[in-house]
């Protein structure tokens, strides 16, 4: 278990009538990027929300690093779900300004962050004119500016090109060399397949597999089974 940063147990989530997740279970290893797949509406950002604080859990339970999730571990995790918090009309440093100033940060760190997500040299420029792949890198910063030991990553790729593509896959990879633990919201099987260590598929709220790729296994044959499976048992 000390090898796990965070679990889940059970975690349900209800929306009046409906269930969104239903009795997910996940153990994350320490040092390692965890890819969740499923497709759209599967439950993916719903699940990353209760991890996040963002909303309550109907049932079950989150252990983080060994004891039950409270708020005090959100100083520990990073998060970028949806679009990135960012303020169009300021720059890549002033983005960065506010948030240090609101955690408490000293100035220093908006410089280390500017590196590792290589936006040190973006000056003046507001990040309104900022590319996509511009936008999701200072999201990004932005969510390692308290130095997480979680790092949690929904839907990082959308709207990026190859090259942008390329470079976050070269970032998020990066990570667990820096003793930080990512969990990577995708649909994109063949981006998960070249970054995770370990992978879990989710569909209309259930998690149907988690585990490791099997060496010469199909991904895309896997997870239409799962899907599939997961929708004729919630016909």
């Amino acid at each position: 278990m000390d090898n796990y940063i965070l679990q889940t147990k059970d975690l349900c989530k209800d929306f009046k009538r409906q269930r969104a997740v239903n009795n997910i279970s996940l153990s994350i290893q320490k040092n390692s990027v965890y890819g969740l797949l499923g497709p759209n509406g599967a439950g993916k950002s719903t699940l990353l929300k209760m991890i996040t604080g963002m909303i309550h859990p109907t049932g079950g339970g989150i252990i983080f690093e060994n004891h039950p999730w409270s708020r005090k571990d959100l100083s520990d995790i990073g998060t970028l779900i949806e679009s990135p918090p960012i303020y169009e009309n300021l720059t890549a440093v002033e983005n960065l300004k506010v948030r240090t100033i609101l955690l408490g940060l000293p100035d220093s760190r908006i410089k280390e962050v500017l590196e590792i997500v290589d936006l040190k040299n973006t000056r003046k420029k507001k990040a309104g004119q900022f590319s996509m792949g511009m936008k999701q890198r200072l999201g990004i910063a932005i969510a390692l500016l308290n130095k997480p030991k979680l790092l949690i990553l929904d839907e990082p790729t959308n709207g990026l090109d190859p090259l942008g593509i390329q470079a976050l896959r070269e970032l998020i990879l990066s990570f667990s060399a820096q003793g930080i633990t990512v969990i990577l919201s995708s649909h994109i099987l063949s981006e998960v397949e070249l970054i995770a260590d370990h992978i879990g598929i989710i569909s209309n709220g259930v998690l149907g597999y988690s585990g490791k790729i099997n060496p010469g296994e199909n991904l895309e044959v896997l997870f239409r089974e799962i899907v599939k499976k997961n929708q004729k048992e919630n016909l």
